[in-house]
């Protein structure tokens, strides 16, 4: 006889242990689990920008959106797919959450596009620049950040043979392309009209924005020792031109900072931010373009004889500058910087770098402002007079470079208050940031001007000066700040920048050169593919190189022919 014997009963909560044991465990994943985990991290956390731009009405665009969501979680799981695997998943992964924070945090600040020039420029920032991007602001993603991936490295990922390994990361891949595409079909129609009105929206969607530029610009310049540049203008010479016993003449090439045309007093601004050029009477072109919006993209090409015109990054960077053909055609040329160095323009010249310099009166703390370039002008002066030959003086500028406006000017040059004094754009009012502008803005036309007097008072040579600014900057308009959007779609803020030039006396009358005409040719568009052959026109060099087309004064040199 048997009888059922009722089961012991559990006591309220002797489950509990167990579940915090297992609550204790570290989850197990895959790797590619932890791809798709990531990738959707990355869509919906990372990317607030790209959604602001892309949908601006969520009642009506729900169907795009989940179609771009899709695209977004499956494009990342193919980039992701092809780097991560279940040795470098933990620590690859980590950085990869950070720097996206970090990316993420200054394209909502300052209204970012991240393409591959703006990579390049963020590595050629030197620590001095970079550390005025370290804001307090930037701590709050960063330590949000930290909590995925603390859970990153809780998570213990699955081992299996290589096989299976194999199998499964072509399922991944597999997968994320098929659903991409699904994604790209099914909302094809917004999404192409999307595409095709907002180029710009590649350059938002992080964190292939910034992985993808990185390659492009690592595949470019591989590690290594850089290979020499490519000789340019072997042929060049220079013809005498001039009036036997003339002077030996200095050509001084100022290339300025950050100066937009549309903050420029001589440019026609409600604000006199340039009046003692104007007192200086120089010649303002009121129409000149930028071959870029960064340093790292327009100073290689307003040297190079290619220019914008006939814009080919890799070649420009591969070959030699408007510089070497001076020396080649036996013009002493020397490259003085108050900046993060020529970017390859002036490699194998002579450089001087006067950023570490230590003057009580033209320094601060930090670094030293622009009137530092000026302190050995007499030198530069004297050894023209001493070699008998034409010597080009360039003088790269501090100038404007933010976002700490108020650190590029002496105290007393801060004209128009209240001053923006934090380099976080973000704790300061438009108004603030401008005024902090124009004050830096203000120095540079006395540090200009200065030069001016510096070469009128000298005798011993014929001067001139050319002042151009490598790019403008953005001030807010349209939630923009800074500088480096992508040409193709960068605001004229950034690409429309001041030039000036002042001529000696003597150096106008030997050279020919017609002032009224040249005056009359400035207030047509101009841009920085003139400076090449203008400056070989200028100087008198003959080199196959040579684009009459372009040279500005070439017309005005005829001109004053025809008076003579």
């Amino acid at each position: 006889m048997s009888a059922d014997l009722p089961m012991p009963r559990k006591r309220p909560g002797a489950d509990v242990p167990h579940l915090a044991a297992r609550l204790r465990q570290p989850p197990r994943l895959s790797s590619e689990m932890l791809v798709l985990l990531a990738s959707l991290y990355f869509a919906v956390f990372s990317n607030v920008r790209f959604w602001s731009a892309a949908i601006t009405a969520p009642a009506q665009q729900w169907p795009m959106a989940i179609s771009l969501l899709v695209l977004l979680v499956g494009l990342h799981a193919l980039l992701l797919g092809l780097l991560v695997n279940r040795w470098t998943a933990k620590p690859l992964l980590s950085v990869i959450v950070l720097v996206t924070a970090a990316a993420s945090h200054f394209m909502q600040a300052f209204g970012l596009y991240l393409d591959a020039d703006m990579v390049r420029n963020v590595l050629a920032t030197d620590p001095r620049e970079s550390s005025e991007l370290m804001t307090w602001s930037l701590l709050a993603p960063l330590l949000l950040a930290a909590i995925p991936v603390a859970l990153l490295w809780r998570v213990e990922l699955l081992g299996r043979p290589l096989k299976k390994a194999l199998g499964a990361r072509v399922l991944l891949l597999g997968g994320a392309l098929a659903a991409s595409t699904v994604a790209a079909v099914a909302g094809y129609q917004p999404l192409a009209a999307l595409m095709r009105n907002q180029h710009d929206l590649r350059y938002l969607a992080t964190p292939g924005n910034w992985m993808l530029s990185l390659g492009k610009v690592a595949f470019a310049s591989p590690p290594g020792p850089a290979k020499p540049k490519l000789a340019i203008g072997t042929d060049a010479v220079q013809v005498a031109a001039r009036p036997a016993g003339a002077r030996p003449r200095l050509l001084v090439i100022v290339v300025g900072e950050t100066a937009r045309a549309q903050n420029w007093g001589l440019g026609g601004y409600a604000r006199d931010t340039t009046p003692e050029l104007r007192q200086a009477g120089v010649i303002n072109f009121t129409d000149t373009s930028a071959c870029g919006t960064a340093t790292e993209v327009s100073l290689p090409c307003m040297f190079s004889p290619w220019g914008r015109h006939d814009y080919d990054e890799k070649k420009i960077r591969a070959h030699q500058s408007l510089l070497h053909v001076l020396d080649h055609a036996g013009i002493g040329v020397v490259w003085r910087d108050n900046q993060a160095g020529c970017k390859g323009v002036c490699e194998g010249l002579p450089m001087q770098s006067v950023t570490d310099a230590k003057d009580p009166q033209l320094c601060n703390d930090q670094r030293c402002w622009d009137q530092i370039l000026l302190k050995d002008l007499d030198g530069a002066l004297a050894m023209a007079k001493t070699t008998g030959r034409d010597k080009v003086l360039v003088l790269h500028m501090l100038g404007n470079h933010g976002p700490s406006y108020y650190d590029r000017y002496p105290p007393q040059f801060a004209r128009f208050t209240p001053a923006c004094q934090v380099p976080d754009l973000g704790r300061c009012s438009r108004q603030e940031i401008v005024n902090a502008y124009d004050n830096a803005l203000r120095y540079t036309d006395h540090v200009l001007a200065s030069a001016i007097g510096a070469l009128a008072r000298r005798t011993e040579v014929d001067s001139a000066l050319v002042y151009l600014s490598d790019h403008g900057e953005s001030l807010g308009e349209k939630g923009l700040f800074l500088h480096g959007v992508p040409y193709a779609i960068a605001p004229r803020e950034q690409t429309h920048v001041p030039m000036v030039m002042w001529f000696g006396e003597r150096f106008a009358r030997d050279e020919g050169l017609d002032l009224q005409c040249l005056r009359q040719r400035a207030t047509r568009p101009t841009s920085h593919d003139n400076l090449f052959p203008s400056v070989l026109g200028l100087l008198d060099v003959k080199t196959s190189l040579y684009d009459a087309s372009r040279d500005l004064f070439a017309p005005c040199r005829a001109a004053a022919a025809t008076h003579a």
